[in-house]
C-alpha cells in the first residue's frame, strides 16, 4: 500500500474575479433542515489527457478557474448566519474559499487499480476544516489542490488498498486529523474549502469540503465543473446557476405530514421488541467502514434470483442493490423478528420522476427528497428478494407532488428529516452519475472518486452507491457500509450468499489494513 506525504501551500482565500452582488440571500426548506449544518467531503481522481495542453503552472490555473466560477456562483464566496428566527442566510460577502495547493510524489495507479475507495493517505489529499459541524460565520467551500510530481495525474479532495475480493474496509477513525492542513482563525469564515494535489503522473487530485446547507451533491458537482469550464478556456460556465429557493420553501398552506406521510412516529414494533438499535448505542469510532463492489456479473448473479417475467426483473441496479444491501443489514443487525425497520431512499428531485415540481436546469441548492418504506422485521428477512425491489420500487413511485409537498412542509415545521427518531433505519443515496461525463478540464479527465469516508460525519446509518470501474474496466457500483465489527462480519457472509453461484462461491469482499 502506497503511503506518502503532502507538500501543502499556506492556505489562501480565493474572491471572485469580478465585483459581485453585495446582498443577503434566503435558503429554502430543504436547505435549511439542521441535519445539514456540515461539510459535506467529495474527492475527485483526474487522470491526463494531455500534457501538451497542460497548463505550465497548473496552481495558477486552478486559482484563476475557481475565482471566475466564483463570479456566477457568488453566493459561495460569502457566509453564512443566523436571521432573528434561527433560520440560516447567506450574506454575500465576497470574502472568498479556502484554497490550498499541494504535491505528492505518487502516480494515480499507485492508489489502486481499480481505482476505489478507501483510498490511501486520503488526509493527505484533503485540509482540515475545523468542527465540521460549525457552518456559521465560516467559509462555505475548502478546498486542496494536489499534484503528483512528475508527469501526470491530479487527484482533487475536500475535507489504501490491497486488493482480496471485492469489498474495501476500513476504520472509521482512520482518518487522522494530526497529517491535515488546518486552516487558522483567521480563515475561518469560508462555506467552502478546495485542495488541489498535483500527482507526478500529470494528474492531479481535488478534494474540497463544501457546506451542505448550501449545496447537495449535484450542486457541489454543477460548481466544479464550473471551475472546469473556465479552466477549460469557456468564457462563462455552460449551465449557469439558478438561485430560486423559494421552489423548495413551504407555502403553509398543506396539512401536517402525518396526514399524508405517516413517518412522523417512531416505528411501532412487537412486543419484546424494545432493545436498542446498536446502530445508535456504538460510537462511530468502534465501527468499521467497507465498500462493497457491484460490477455487470455481481448484478447479474442478484437479478437472477428474481423469476423470470416478474416485473422486479426490470428493476435498476440501484434499487436491486439496496433491497440486498437492507435485507443483509437487517439480518447482520440482529434485530428482532416483531420490529419494524425502515428505509430511506434519497431522491434528486432533479430526476425524470419529477414531472409535477419542476426544478430548474442550474439549481445547484438542495433538491434531494427522501421516501421512507417500513417493513417488519420477519417479513423482510422471509420474503422472496423481487417482494423487497418492488418494496424499494414502490416507494420511490410513491414521492408525488402531494408527499413532495408535505415533505417540505415537515420539514419548514421541524427543521429535520425524517421526521421521527432514527432506530432501525438504513439511509441509501444514489450519488454515481453525479459528476461522471461532467467534469473536464481540457487537459484531465475524472477518473474516480466520490464521498471518501463511510458514515462520515453526515450519518452513521446510510450509503452512498458511487461510480467506478471494477478490474475489467467495467461500470460498476461501489457501495458504502458502516457497521460495528461483529456485525460487519455477518453481513460480509450474507452478501457473499446472495452473490454466489451454486458452483462458484464468490465472497464479494476487498479489504485494506489502513
Amino acid at each position: 500500500m502506497v503511503t506518502f506525504t503532502a507538500r501543502r501551500s499556506e492556505p489562501e482565500l480565493l474572491p471572485p474575479a469580478r465585483t459581485t452582488p453585495r446582498e443577503t440571500k434566503a435558503l429554502s426548506d430543504l436547505d435549511d433542515q439542521r441535519t445539514l449544518r456540515y461539510y459535506e467531503t467529495v474527492i475527485g481522481f483526474f487522470r491526463s489527457n494531455d500534457l501538451a495542453g497542460r497548463p505550465g503552472h497548473p496552481g495558477k490555473a486552478h486559482r484563476a478557474a475557481v475565482r471566475g466560477g466564483l463570479v456566477y456562483y457568488y453566493p459561495i464566496a460569502g457566509r453564512l448566519r443566523e436571521d432573528g428566527a434561527g433560520r440560516l442566510v447567506v450574506d454575500c460577502t465576497a470574502e472568498g474559499v479556502v484554497f490550498v495547493e499541494a504535491y505528492v510524489d505518487a502516480r494515480l495507479e499507485e492508489f489502486g487499480e481499480p481505482l476505489l475507495p478507501p483510498y490511501p493517505c486520503v488526509e493527505e489529499l484533503l485540509c482540515h476544516v475545523g468542527d465540521t459541524r460549525a457552518v456559521v460565520g465560516k467559509p462555505l467551500l475548502f478546498m486542496q489542490s494536489k499534484e503528483k510530481r512528475q508527469l501526470g495525474d491530479l487527484a482533487i479532495g475536500t475535507k489504501g488498498y490491497k486488493k482480496i475480493t471485492v469489498a474495501r474496509e476500513q476504520h472509521f477513525n482512520a482518518f487522522s486529523a494530526r497529517s491535515l492542513i488546518h486552516v487558522g482563525t483567521n480563515l475561518e469564515p469560508l462555506l467552502t474549502c478546495l485542495q488541489v494535489t498535483r500527482l507526478k503522473c500529470g494528474g492531479f487530485v481535488l478534494g474540497f469540503h463544501i457546506c451542505h446547507n448550501l449545496a447537495d451533491g449535484f450542486g457541489m458537482a454543477q460548481f466544479i465543473k464550473a471551475v472546469s469550464d473556465i479552466a477549460r478556456g469557456e468564457a462563462a460556465p455552460t449551465i449557469l446557476p439558478v438561485w430560486e429557493r423559494e421552489l423548495l420553501t413551504s407555502r403553509g398552506l398543506l396539512p401536517p405530514v402525518n396526514r399524508l406521510y405517516p413517518v412522523h412516529q417512531p416505528p411501532v414494533n412487537g412486543s419484546g421488541s424494545a432493545a436498542r438499535d446498536m446502530m445508535l448505542s456504538v460510537p462511530p469510532e468502534s465501527m468499521v467502514a467497507k465498500y462493497f463492489l457491484f460490477g455487470p456479473r455481481e448484478v447479474s448473479a442478484l437479478r437472477d434470483r428474481i423469476p423470470a417475467g416478474h416485473p422486479a426483473r426490470s428493476a435498476t441496479i440501484f434499487e436491486l442493490v439496496t433491497a440486498v444491501m437492507w435485507r443483509c443489514r437487517t439480518v447482520a443487525l440482529g434485530y428482532e423478528p416483531g420490529q419494524r425497520v425502515r428505509l430511506m431512499t434519497t431522491m434528486n428531485a432533479r430526476g425524470r420522476w419529477n414531472n409535477h415540481t419542476p426544478i430548474p436546469w442550474g439549481y445547484y441548492g438542495n433538491a434531494h427528497v427522501s421516501p421512507i418504506a417500513e417493513v417488519v422485521v420477519g417479513e423482510l428477512r422471509g420474503q422472496p428478494l423481487a417482494d423487497t425491489v418492488e418494496l424499494v420500487r414502490e416507494t420511490k413511485r410513491g414521492m408525488t407532488k402531494e408527499r413532495m409537498e408535505s415533505m417540505v412542509e415537515a420539514v419548514a415545521l421541524l427543521r429535520e428529516w425524517p421526521p421521527s427518531t432514527m432506530d432501525r433505519i438504513y439511509e441509501v443515496s444514489d450519488v454515481r452519475w453525479m459528476a461522471v461525463n461532467v467534469l473536464d478540464f481540457g487537459w484531465a479527465d475524472l477518473a474516480g472518486g466520490g464521498i471518501p469516508l463511510a458514515g462520515d460525519l453526515t450519518s452513521k446509518l446510510g450509503s452512498d452507491h458511487m461510480w467506478c470501474r471494477n478490474e475489467n474496466g467495467e461500470v460498476s457500483t461501489v457501495v458504502s457500509m458502516l457497521l460495528p465489527r461483529a456485525a460487519m462480519d455477518r453481513f460480509t457472509e450474507e452478501i457473499a450468499v446472495w452473490l454466489s453461484h451454486k458452483d462458484d462461491e464468490k465472497n464479494l469482499a476487498i479489504m485494506s489494513s489502513l
